[in-house]
């Protein structure tokens, strides 16, 4: 696979969902500084429209920026007729939009826990089955951002841990399906990142602290992107953690995974 990244660095255009801050931005960032064309996915025209005119400063091409609610269904569509209209063919996808939202289910909002699902495992998965075709084609990659939390069940976290065990799924399954293809799949597994991801969850702000910087986060993602691995998780510590499920007690888990969310609940 390795043999690709030269070609692709130069020729491909990369799909980042979710890519107004945090991880996604700096992945935009980290991408257009290999030299690859962009077009960058999120709700906030502005925010957009400010990472466009600083990765246009440096790069070659500026990014095409498509404005969608990612969690309505005909966002899908608007995406790939806006990148038809621009005449812009898609070999990497990074799926990078999700939020979460901390608290027992039973008293979180319902209507907001299924559009977390909505964006989280519908929206990612859609996405993806639409451009395959062309990944295919043009022997691509594809990365989701999933989490740390996708190897625990996460009581507090209990639908947003969940979503994110399906993104490790998918990806691992998908990668095996299309090794045939020379189509990579990797999974990004970072932990407590800094981002807007806390505020959207509802967390304190001491959720934060020791947080990893979301460069770091999406230099690894590259890196470990177009090496081709499956499974990506930034930081040892966040190694380690991620390989607890092998020798520690599921019961135990999510008893620590409960106490460690309540504290984080602002």
């Amino acid at each position: 696979m390795n043999a690709d990244i030269h070609s692709q660095t130069a020729q491909s255009t990369v799909l980042i969902t979710g890519a107004s801050g945090g991880i996604g931005a700096d992945l935009a960032r980290v991408f257009a500084r290999h030299g690859h064309r962009l077009v960058l996915v999120a709700r906030s025209q502005h925010l957009l429209d400010a990472l466009a005119d600083e990765i246009s400063a440096s790069a070659q091409q500026r990014p095409l920026i498509i404005v969608a609610d990612l969690a309505q269904p005909q966002s899908i569509d608007d995406i790939l007729e806006k990148c038809a209209q621009a005449n812009v063919r898609i070999s990497i996808l990074v799926n990078n939009a999700g939020f979460g939202l901390t608290g027992l289910a039973v008293d979180l909002d319902a209507n907001e826990q299924i559009e977390m699902i909505d964006l989280n495992v519908r929206t990612l998965t859609a996405l993806t089955l639409r451009l395959l075709p062309d990944i295919i084609q043009t022997r691509g990659r594809i990365m989701n951002v999933a989490s740390i939390a996708a190897f625990f069940p996460g009581p507090a976290m209990a639908v947003y841990y969940a979503s994110k065990a399906f993104v490790l799924s998918f990806s691992q399954a998908l990668s095996v399906e299309l090794r045939p293809h020379r189509v990579s799949v990797s999974a990004l597994c970072p932990g407590v990142t800094a981002s807007g991801f806390q505020l959207r969850a509802g967390m304190s702000l001491a959720a934060v602290a020791n947080a990893m910087p979301s460069m770091i986060v999406a230099e690894a993602g590259y890196k470990g992107l177009m090496a081709g691995k499956r499974v990506i998780v930034p930081g040892f510590a966040n190694k380690v953690f991620s390989l607890l499920p092998r020798f520690v007690p599921t019961s135990w888990l999510m008893a620590a995974i409960y106490r460690i969310q309540a504290k984080r609940k602002s």
